[in-house]
Parts: structure tokens; sequence; C-alpha cells
């Protein structure tokens, strides 16, 4: 494999992650400090067994072309792709920050990319480890992961949701821990240590929210026609609905749901029905049909549709940063979101003529279609399956070309961890 690179800002950028890391660590007192200045401390603040934790964050693509099989891990920092075991036929390819999830008719592929973040709030640790492939599900192609820091739950197209321990995968070993009773009109999604699900009642499709055992605990006085599309913010879980959206958020045990609307008629067909985001971040995008995209500012409750060329992807890092838009044109061009004004525009980046993926997963998900936007606090990755690359982009500076990985696979399927 061969890395192109551009100038860059990743030494500027590692020195100030290790002072962070370095200043936020060291600040802490009583059971948070580091062994070095706590003798009773019996591991150092952070420590995590069998990982080295770094001073920036560890990032790394999930690579599959469902044709051959061949599956990769891109290792950002080092620019090194490992080989992992064949996958052949997963129709999409999920993550939870750490696990890809490759879903294909023989089940769900479990692949520990061995890089991930641990948000403590007022400073974060960075972690990378060896990658291994863990083993597989037994819920297929329909199947959708969702994970917080202690569960995954894995439901399958027929409803049935099957949850599984972190702590158990993370030392490589798949066993169930239980299964959910009932089935759920879209995928269970841990939450402030409890699971939310969408339960049909008398034709209505409504929210509830269960513990960890599967017993019901409280029944939010909402409603969610049609459920496309989840994801989860700093502000709360949010799920797709045909009117718009709800977020669903928990208060000192308590939890509400408020309807976010799109504040006008939508066609069904331009409806937002897939999310994606920067993990964590507050600001979702999705397709509003062929040629535009819808911009879900969680904080303000607002929908912001921006007329755009024809979509293949979008995304956008949030908190001021432009939209992304890959087009049919093969180029990236970014949006102000604010009034719609394209700011900036790359050459082709994708080698021959893609057409849009009518792949209507979630936002942790990439269907066997078009390309996809992965994106991070200071990059974007878009990858170009023909051409056998993926493009690292600059969206801070003019969607500048910062380096390309050129691979010995197709990167049909792309996620990015380690986030």
């Amino acid at each position: 494999m061969t890395v192109r690179r551009n100038t860059t800002g990743w030494a500027w950028a590692a020195l100030a992650l290790t002072a962070l890391l370095a200043t936020s660590c060291a600040g802490q007192k009583g059971d948070d400090a580091p062994a070095a200045t706590s003798p009773s401390s019996a591991t150092p603040h952070g420590y995590v067994e069998g990982a080295k934790e770094a001073a920036e964050q560890q990032s790394r693509l999930l690579l599959n072309d469902p044709d051959s099989g061949s599956s990769r891990v891109l290792d950002l920092i080092t620019g090194k792709a490992h080989t992992t075991d064949r996958v052949k036929g997963a129709a999409r390819l999920g993550t939870d920050g750490r696990f890809g999830y490759l879903h294909a008719s023989g089940g769900t592929h479990v692949l520990d990319s061995g890089a991930w973040t641990v948000d403590h709030g007022d400073h974060v640790h960075y972690y990378r480890a060896a990658i291994r492939d863990v083993g597989t599900f037994r819920a297929g192609r329909g199947a959708q992961v969702r994970s917080d820091k202690a569960l995954s739950a894995v439901t399958d197209k027929d409803g049935r949701s099957v949850l599984y321990d972190r702590a158990t995968l993370e030392k490589g070993k798949i066993v169930p821990s239980r299964t959910l009773p009932d089935t759920y009109a879209g995928p269970v999604v841990p939450y402030q240590e409890h699971l939310l699900a969408l339960v049909d009642e008398g034709g209505t499709t409504k929210l509830a929210v269960f513990d960890r055992e599967g017993r019901r605990v409280a029944s939010p006085d909402a409603t969610c026609e049609d459920p496309r599309g989840d994801a989860v913010t700093r502000r709360g879980v949010v799920l797709g609905c045909a009117d718009g959206a709800l977020l669903v958020r928990e208060k000192d045990g308590a939890f509400t749901a408020e309807k976010m609307a799109y504040g006008q008629q939508v066609p069904a067909k331009e409806r937002a029905v897939s999310f994606r985001q920067r993990p964590g971040s507050d600001t979702l995008t999705a397709a509003a049909g062929t040629d535009a995209v819808w911009v879900l500012d969680v904080t303000a409750r607002t929908w912001t549709r921006v007329d755009t060329g024809p979509v293949l992807a979008a995304n956008t890092a949030g908190e001021g940063s432009p939209l992304l838009v890959l087009e049919t044109d093969g180029s990236l061009h970014g949006y102000a979101i604010a009034d719609g004004r394209q700011t900036a525009r790359t050459k082709p980046l994708l080698t021959g003529k893609v057409q849009a993926d009518t792949h209507t997963g979630t936002h942790t998900e990439t269907g066997t279609g078009a390309p996809v936007i992965e994106i991070d606090r200071s990059r974007a990755y878009v990858n170009d399956p023909r051409g056998k690359r993926v493009f690292e982009i600059d969206y801070n500076d003019d969607l500048r070309v910062a380096r390309s990985f050129d691979l010995d696979i197709k990167p049909v399927l792309m996620a990015e961890t380690g986030r």
C-alpha cells in the first residue's frame, strides 16, 4: 500500500493532544490520581489491561470488499493496512467506535479494531491494542447492533434482540448474556444504563424504556410512526419518525421524549431515514431525496434543508464546520449550513461513474452502493472503491486532500474507529 501525503498538521496535533492529556489527568485528585502521585492506587489512572494508552486519537479505518471478502484495517497513524478474516457477501458495515460489525447472510462478523476512546467528560483517554477477529453473531444481514460502554444489543430483522456484555467481547469472546422478550420496531438502543425500544401497541408505534434485564420500567408519552434511523448525541438519543424525529433524554432517572418536527410537509421520498454524524455530535445529516440534504441541529431542535447536486453521501463535524457532500460528479463539496452557499469543492475523487445508494440503514452503518464520508474532529475520509483508494480530507482547509492511501482491495464498505 502506498500513502501519498500533502502537508498536514499531524505533528502539532500530537503535541497539543499530549499536553491536553497530561494536563487533564495530572490535575486530578483522590481515587482518580495517576499511580505516580498516588502510591495507594493499585493501577495507573486510565489503565486498561492489554492496551497501550496514547497521546492522540488512534483512528483506524475498517474496509471490506463484499465480492472478494477481503478485509483490511488501515491504521491512520502508521499508514499500514492489516489483513483480517475474509467476510464475503457483506451487505453492511457498522461500528460502535471500537468494534466493526460486518453483516452477511451467514451472520454478523465481529472485528475488534483495537482502537478506541474513553471520554471522562473533562478529559479523554486514547487506546490502541491488537487487531483481532472476534467471531460471529448469529443474526445476519438484517441485524442492527447498538452499543454503549457496557452492553451491545443485536436486533435481528424480525425484531428479536439479544444482549452481549462488552467486557466479554473485549476479551475476544462472543457469549450472549440474555435475550429480550417480545419483538421491537427497530433496533434496541442501550442508553443511560437502560434500553430504548419502539413497540407496536394496537397498531401504534410507541417508545418504551426497559432495564438491562428486559423489564419495562417507563413508557414516555411518545409515538413514532414508521421509525427509520437513529443516532446517539450528547443531548440524547434521536429516533427518526415519519414527521421528524424524537429526542429521548434521561435526567435523574426519568425519561422524556420531545418531538422535533420538520415544520413543513415532507414527501415520504424526501424524509430523513438514515443519519450520519461525527460520533457524539449534536448535528446530524441525512439525505433529503436525491438532490438535497437535511441537517438536524439537536441543540436548537431545528431542521435545515440544503439544496445540493445529486447526493452520494453527506456528513458534517458540526460546531460551525461545513456540510460535506459527495456528489455524483465524483467531487466532494462543502456548504455553509446557515445559507446553503457552496464554499469549497475538490477535483473528482472517484474513479468511474457512481450512482446513489438506496440503502436506508443508520448513522453507524454503510451499505454496499455508494461511497461514504467518515468524519472526526480534524479529518474526513472518502472511499473510492473502483480506484482502490481512500482520501483523507482536511475540511477546515478548503477540503484539501491531506493524504491518499492506495490499497490492494476495493474498499466498498468503510467505517472509522478509535473515535
